[in-house]
C-alpha cells in the first residue's frame, strides 16, 4: 500500500501529521523526542521529514498559546538536545513547561538528550504481551 511503513515509500502528508501527532501525545512527562526521531517513526526519515515533523509542532505550538490543544508539543527539541523554538517566540514558555515536567538545560541550553530521550519501544517493552491478558 502507497504511504504505509514498510513500503519504501513516504506516508502522505495527511498520515505523516497524523503519526507525529500520535507519537507526540505518547511522549512521557520529563522525556523529550527529537524532530528526526518524529520523521523516522513516522515514515519520513531525513531533514525534510524532521522540518516537516517540525511544522507540524510548530502549528500545535500556535495553538497550545491559546489554550486550543493538550497534546505535549514542549516534548519534542532538536538533535541537539535544544529548544527550536525560540525563534518563533516561544522558546522560552517550551523551556519553561519542560522544567515544570523535570527536564533540566545547562548553561547551553541543552538538556541531556541521552538520558531524557524516549522511544515507543520504551513504552511497549512495560507493557504485559497480550498473550498474557
Amino acid at each position: 500500500m502507497a504511504g504505509e511503513l514498510g513500503t519504501g515509500e513516504a506516508p502522505s502528508d495527511a498520515t505523516f501529521h497524523q503519526r507525529v501527532l500520535a507519537l507526540v501525545a505518547r511522549i512521557p512527562p520529563g522525556r523529550v523526542m527529537t524532530y528526526g526521531q518524529l520523521a523516522l517513526l513516522s515514515g519520513r526519515p531525513g531533514p525534510g521529514g524532521a522540518r516537516l515533523a517540525g511544522f507540524v509542532l510548530g502549528s500545535l505550538a500556535g495553538k497550545a498559546q491559546g489554550g486550543q490543544t493538550d497534546l505535549p508539543w514542549q516534548r519534542v527539541i532538536n538533535a541537539q538536545g535544544k529548544v527550536s523554538t525560540h525563534k518563533l517566540g516561544f522558546g522560552d514558555v517550551q523551556e519553561r513547561l519542560l522544567e515544570a515536567e523535570g527536564v533540566t538545560f545547562d548553561p547551553a541550553g541543552r538538556c541531556d538528550l541521552a538520558r531524557l530521550q524516549w522511544w515507543p519501544e520504551e513504552e511497549d517493552r512495560a507493557a504485559p504481551p497480550t498473550a498474557l491478558l
